[in-house]
């Protein structure tokens, strides 16, 4: 199918030697055809009808609208609750440096150096007697309950102060391993707390969500990864009525407005959190790539995704000297395969495979480095078997 075409048929030619097998989904997932056409066509078309006219800026404001009711309907929430971001980092950063912390506030965080960087330096940067308290996670990168109950009640007896926030990964970067978001979601509203959800690792792999059902304030993803959009596009989900706790990190004639008597009003959701000019050609292509992956159906692409992760895994636990890692259960845990070989640096294991035409990523497992393999559904059992195949003859 056209939709599934792996690549953006670019008219430069590819450095040789072409990628045979794109494993690498968790970091960056290749363009469909028609979503890198869309792209094109917006840049074309806004061209056509002359920058800054009329009728470009209402062709840019339908396709701004186009793509939050595409991604609206993945998550479930309202589309004037996503704001455009250009990265997940992006949207983590604005909840970061918004939220107004007070001395002695517990920003609770899980797995601390075990949690991607993304949503791990900008809460270790906030200042102003703000205490960190990171969970202590398992093998798998899971945390008890327990234990996050006691970090709410005042740093676990560490003498903290109250927590002002919660920030989870729906699911991890490096082992895969799911979250009980949901659980602590339900949690956290009995308590009164604020609650942040890193998504970047689940938006468009792990079937239909529903936020309402997380019961988060605020979630970040970009649209690169799993849903096959541009780099540099993002979206932060904020609850109606959640945006009262940020302080927009930036101002402009797109997000204020200057009343009498010189006094400054932010505008209504979503604008008030997007001043300046977005990524308008890159909303074109997330929007297309968006119903791209809808009409092919959200369960059934967790489904084939989760059907290649599990092949992938068997395959490579025959091998002598693979340690697979992450939950065993397919429903704890997304696509992404982490493994390691014995005697094998990750590092040159990843570019000799990648010699072979096999692209996978290096990541680290707390103290150690690991190789990781994320298949996505227009991914092939021809492609899964080539990467296992190959680590076998390392």
């Amino acid at each position: 199918m056209k939709d599934d075409a792996p690549d953006g048929r670019s008219h430069r030619r590819p450095r040789s030697p072409a990628c045979s097998a794109y494993l690498n989904n968790a970091s960056v997932s290749p363009m469909p055809a028609d979503a890198v056409a869309a792209v094109s066509d917006f840049l074309a078309e806004y061209a056509a009808m002359g920058p800054d006219s009329e009728a470009a800026s209402e062709y840019v404001k339908s396709t701004v609208a186009s793509a939050r009711a595409a991604v609206s309907g993945i998550i479930g929430c309202r589309p004037d609750e996503l704001v455009l971001t250009q990265s997940t980092t992006d949207g983590v950063n604005a909840v970061a440096a918004g939220m107004s912390f007070g001395g002695g506030d517990t920003v609770v965080i899980r797995g601390g150096a075990h949690e991607h960087h993304a949503n791990y330096y900008p809460w270790l940067r906030l200042s102003g007697g703000i205490r960190i308290e990171s969970l202590p996670v398992d093998g798998d990168g899971l945390f008890r309950t327990a234990d996050l109950e006691a970090a709410l009640g005042g740093g676990g007896g560490g003498g903290g102060g109250r927590a002002a926030l919660v920030s989870l990964s729906h699911a991890l970067y490096n082992t895969g391993a799911v979250l009980p978001v949901e659980e602590v979601g339900e949690l956290l509203a009995r308590r009164g707390v604020p609650y942040f959800v890193d998504a970047a690792q689940t938006v468009g792999c792990m079937g239909r969500m529903d936020v309402s059902r997380i019961g988060c304030d605020f979630m970040a993803f970009n649209g690169s990864k799993w849903l096959r959009g541009p780099m540099g596009t993002g979206l932060l989900y904020c609850r109606r009525g959640s945006e009262d706790l940020l302080r927009p990190l930036g101002i402009g004639g797109e997000s204020a407005d200057l009343l009498d008597g010189g006094r400054l009003e932010y505008r209504a959701m979503p604008e008030r959190l997007e001043t300046g000019f977005r990524n308008y050609p890159g909303a074109a292509g997330l929007a297309s790539a968006a119903r791209i992956v809808v009409r092919r159906g959200l369960d059934g692409v967790r489904r084939e995704a989760a059907r290649l992760a599990d092949l992938l895994r068997d395959e490579l636990g025959r091998i002598p000297g693979v340690a697979v890692y992450g939950p065993d259960a397919e429903d704890a845990r997304t696509s992404i395969v982490p493994f390691a070989v014995a005697g094998r640096d990750p590092a040159e294991a990843a570019a000799r495979l990648e010699r072979q035409g096999i692209v996978i990523a290096v990541r680290e497992l707390v103290d150690k480095r690991i190789l990781r393999a994320s298949p996505h559904y227009f991914n092939t059992e021809e492609q899964v078997l080539s990467l296992a195949g190959a680590v076998r003859a390392l």
